[in-house]
């Protein structure tokens, strides 16, 4: 009986979504899908692949720098040098977690990103789903950086600031 009462459980757990929104429940491979080939375009410069994925001009891209807060609107202009040379960056996604609202329609995440210029880095972001499909909303790229040298990068961050 404690059996049935288990499975019972994970199967109602399991078609939460589906009961809530009348859908299927979203499909966390069509996101790894979506987000390695946003990478992938940046890495090839292709521009309009690359921004087709944002849902619009006032999705944020947050960068590594403390000044690197863009809207899409002025994100492209800053990054169209870099896709005109060939090759804007290279991120691949060495693991990742996407976790999903109870209705369905909007995903986050959070990834370790393999990068040949930042070394080690991370990226979280979250995705609407809208009538063209999954897009992203919001996206910050972090260097994480570890306890062991933190006090010394933000002495050197305060040294950098205290000059400007």
């Amino acid at each position: 009986m404690r059996y049935i009462i288990m499975i019972s459980a994970l199967l109602f757990n399991a078609c939460t979504v589906s009961v809530e929104t009348g859908e299927d429940p979203p499909d966390e491979n069509e996101l790894q899908t979506l987000l390695d080939d946003w990478h992938q375009a940046a890495s090839d410069a292709d521009f309009e692949r690359y921004f087709g994925y944002f849902q619009s001009d006032s999705s944020i891209f947050m960068g590594t720098d403390a000044t690197e807060r863009w809207t899409i609107a002025e994100f492209k202009p800053w990054s169209k040098p870099y896709f005109d040379r060939g090759k804007a960056w290279s991120f691949t996604a060495e693991e990742r977690y996407i976790y999903f609202s109870k209705d369905g329609k909007t995903a986050w995440f959070d990834e370790a990103l393999n990068t040949p210029n930042l070394g080690p880095s991370r990226g979280t972001g979250v995705l609407a789903y809208t009538s063209q499909g999954w897009k992203i909303v919001h996206y910050n790229l972090t260097v994480p950086i570890p306890n062991e040298i933190v006090s010394d990068v933000v002495q050197q961050i305060d040294s950098v600031l205290t000059q400007q």
